[in-house]
C-alpha cells in the first residue's frame, strides 16, 4: 500500500510504533546471535536481526541491542564479542536466545573452556570482533565492531520478514553481484 506524499505546510499523522514495526519488518534480514562473556564470567547470547556490514578497511560491522538489555555489560568498548550468522535450520536457536532472562547457555557448557566467546556451532557465518565505537540509538545502543576474523560455511542462511522465519532461494537466471562494488560500477 502506497503511502500518499503530505501536502506542503500539512503534518504528517503520528506514526504509531506498530505501524513503524511492521514497516521495519518488511525489509527481509539474515538473523544472528551476537555471542559474549560480561566481566563476571558469565556468557551472553542475543539474537539480532540488526547486524549490517560497515566498511572493508578498515573492517567494520554494526549491530544494536536495546538499552535495557542485561546483555549491555558486555559490550564496553574494546570487548570481545562474536556475530554466529545462522543458518537455515537453526530457527530454534534463533528463539532459544530471543527470549529474556539468564541460562542461555544451560544446553551447552563447552563455553567454559574456551576464554573467547561462545561459538555457535552450525552458524553459516562466524565474525569475531571487539567494540570498536558505541552509539547512542534511541532506545537502542549502536554497537561498531571492528572485525578480527571470520568462517564460513556453505549453508543456506536463515532469513526473518514480516515476523517469519523463511527460506532464502537463489534465482538461477541472476547475474552474480559483488554488492562491495555493485553491478557495472552503479552501487555507491
Amino acid at each position: 500500500m502506497a503511502v500518499p506524499p503530505v501536502p506542503a505546510g500539512a503534518t504528517a499523522p503520528a506514526l504509531s510504533p506498530r505501524a513503524l514495526r511492521d514497516a521495519f519488518g518488511a525489509f527481509a534480514t539474515g538473523v544472528t546471535v551476537v555471542t559474549a562473556v560480561r566481566p563476571d564470567g558469565e556468557p551472553v547470547g542475543v539474537t539480532a536481526n540488526s547486524f549490517a556490514s560497515v566498511s572493508l578497511d578498515p573492517p567494520l560491522g554494526l549491530w544494536s541491542l536495546a538499552n535495557t538489555s542485561p546483555s549491555m555489560v558486555a559490550f564496553g568498548l574494546g570487548a570481545p564479542y562474536a556475530i554466529n550468522i545462522l543458518a537455515d535450520g537453526q530457527r530454534d536457536l534463533a528463539m532459544h536466545f530471543a527470549r529474556s532472562g539468564k541460562d542461555k547457555f544451560d544446553v551447552d557448557a563447552a563455553w567454559r573452556m574456551n576464554p573467547e566467546p561462545p561459538r555457535l556451532h552450525g552458524a553459516r557465518a562466524r565474525l569475531d570482533c571487539r567494540v570498536h565505537a558505541l552509539y547512542p540509538g534511541g532506545d537502542h545502543t549502536i554497537i561498531v565492531g571492528e572485525v578480527l576474523a571470520v568462517s564460513r560455511s556453505t549453508a543456506s542462511p536463515l532469513l526473518f520478514a514480516d515476523g517469519k522465519f523463511g527460506r532464502y532461494t537463489l534465482d538461477a537466471g541472476a547475474p552474480a553481484v559483488n554488492h562491495w562494488s555493485g553491478l557495472h560500477g552503479e552501487w555507491i
